[in-house]
């Protein structure tokens, strides 16, 4: 049974996701491809198909629809001019949807690597292919179509953890509540899975996961293609945050042979953030997600791998190529490294914070998290901008925002016009040299209590969502002592590092480091894992853009 839930040509922003091609974009298309007949009934490819064509309908019509559980759901239906395609065909990844002729008919055949081509060196048909296919998974993410389901409860951190590592990966899904659907139970049984078992991943035709890891959900994906442990990539980036996709793009863009290791979703902490509002061309604002989203996209156009979910624990410092060691993984090696880890934010000191972590603590403040405190009281601790933007996001559908920050102000840490908002907002608190002393609760945090250093009173709330966002970690520890740390372990490079630090480290060249270069040559560090950058994601862009240019300086060496 097919259920229609089509796309209209009367609903708003159906010819940017649907456009279609005039004779001239056809007959630029022709010499690309290959013209072949299809008949009614045929389908030109399943959902799961991994190396699939991208047709372009000259004769007759095709139907798209999303196989699932209950059986098919009709997305669209495309006519001569129009094309298939979404974001997936460009990433080498699995179809959502499957293609069916629903006519006799003739297209126009075109191989992924061929239009990735096209993608490239055609601006104005790489630009219409470009917003079509971003317009249509955003609608396949906002109708959960994709055949993915997630079963959790909102009292198992495992099962946000999954949703967050769904979502910041643009990939739908949908999911059932142990608390608030009927069905769970019985699905749980047809898979022969109980309560206990939860969160569980029924992933297309694959045997159903069990609490998978990020890395298992990624490969049941598809998610990541194959990385060949011999082949030396030019540079190896690791981070797929700000600066981490700032290098690809400019990498892969100018020729280089680029590779970028991610452990969760690109984006990094930026990608958390509910909305960035003082970021350069975007004078209405923009999501962190939105932007990750992007940029990801813009460096899979030029050519670079991005593999997510996959953890660097190890590089190999005192020989090259360089080996980049991944946790269950293939290694890669790299002629260059460039280390864009990021940071975290730094834990509470509270005995008991693992209990609640991801069941009432939280460290990003996106829409999956807003959903869980709708018109609840909330706690956002930290004064630096991740922490105002939170506050000002939540207050949108909280019933009440209490912001506890260590010290004495705002200005310091916070940009003026987040202040001037959380002034304005009058469902935002603000308690100055405040501190969390206490957690309590059962499955789920329940109540917090913080104290005032002013005088010294502790106060305690029924609060069940507390938003953690203060300080910064580097994610530096699978270094293992490879490179020069400063005192609070964020990476040294160029003229930061001292002369008795190069002499420890065997600094083995005439030359001093350069700019973003580490204390091992041809290795650096961009954004907020280095030491001394702005923590800001305008800066990490910038120097994800700059150190290119000293990648090919070393790389003619």
């Amino acid at each position: 049974m097919t259920e229609s839930l089509m796309t209209e040509p009367s609903d708003p922003g159906y010819e940017a996701s649907y456009p279609k091609l005039g004779r001239a974009e056809i007959e630029r298309l022709t010499p690309f491809g290959t013209r072949r007949s299809v008949v009614k009934g045929e389908v030109l490819f399943d959902q799961g198909d991994g190396s699939r064509s991208f047709f372009v309908v000259l004769e007759g019509s095709l139907e798209i629809v999303s196989p699932g559980l209950d059986g098919e759901s009709r997305i669209t239906v495309y006519h001569p001019g129009q094309f298939t395609g979404e974001v997936d065909i460009l990433l080498g990844r699995p179809s959502l949807v499957r293609a069916r002729a629903i006519t006799d008919g003739s297209v126009l055949e075109i191989r992924p690597t061929i239009l990735r081509q096209i993608v490239e060196t055609d601006t104005e048909i790489g630009e219409i292919l470009l917003r079509a296919f971003g317009n249509r998974r955003a609608h396949l993410v906002s109708n959960h179509f994709g055949g993915l389901v997630l079963i959790g409860s909102r009292f198992s951190s495992d099962t946000l953890r999954l949703k967050e590592f769904l979502a910041r990966n643009d990939q739908p899904f949908a999911y059932l509540d142990l608390e608030t659907d009927a069905a769970v139970k019985e699905l749980l049984e047809k898979f022969a899975f109980s309560v206990a078992d939860i969160p569980v991943v029924i992933c297309r035709n694959q045997p159903a996961l069990r609490n998978p890891s990020n890395a298992e959900v990624a490969k049941c994906l598809g998610f990541n293609p194959q990385i060949d442990k011999v082949h030396v990539h030019d540079v190896v980036i690791v981070g797929a945050g700000p600066s981490g996709l700032a290098a690809a793009v400019y990498a892969a863009s100018e020729g280089l042979e680029v590779l970028v290791l991610e452990g969760s979703a690109p984006g990094g902490q930026a990608g958390s953030s509910s909305h960035i509002e003082n970021y350069l061309g975007f004078p209405s604002g923009i999501t962190g997600q939105d932007l990750a989203d992007r940029a990801f996209i813009q460096a899979e156009k030029f050519g670079a791998q991005v593999a997510v979910a996959r953890t660097v624990d190890g590089v190999t410092c005192d020989s090259q190529p360089f080996i980049i060691r991944c946790t269950g993984a293939e290694s890669a090696r790299g002629r260059t490294v460039v280390i864009a880890s990021g940071a975290e934010y730094r834990r509470l000191s509270l005995p008991n914070l693992n209990q609640f972590e991801g069941v009432g603590v939280y460290y990003d403040a996106t829409v999956l998290e807003a959903q869980l405190c709708a018109n609840e009281e909330v706690a956002v601790v930290g004064g630096g901008n991740s922490a105002g933007q939170a506050a000002t996001f939540l207050a949108k559908v909280a019933k009440h925002v209490y912001m506890l920050v260590r010290g004495t102000g705002l200005s310091e840490s916070m940009s003026q016009y987040l202040i001037r908002r959380i002034e304005e907002i009058p469902t935002i608190t603000l308690h100055l040299r405040t501190q969390v002393v206490a957690l309590e609760g059962k499955t789920h945090l329940e109540r917090i209590s913080w104290k005032s250093d002013e005088n010294g009173q502790t106060e305690t709330r029924e609060i069940r969502h507390l938003f953690s966002m203060t300080g910064a970690t580097p994610n530096t520890a699978w270094l293992d002592g490879c490179l020069a740390l400063d005192d609070r372990h964020f990476i040294k490079t160029g003229a930061d590092l001292s002369p008795e630090e190069l002499k420890t480290a065997h600094w083995p060249l005439r030359r001093q480091p350069y700019l973003f270069e580490t204390s091992v040559p041809r290795i650096f560090a961009i954004g907020d894992v280095r030491s001394g950058s702005v923590k800001r994601v305008a800066s990490a862009v910038g120097e994800g853009s700059v150190v290119v240019q000293l990648l090919h300086i070393v790389l003619a060496e």
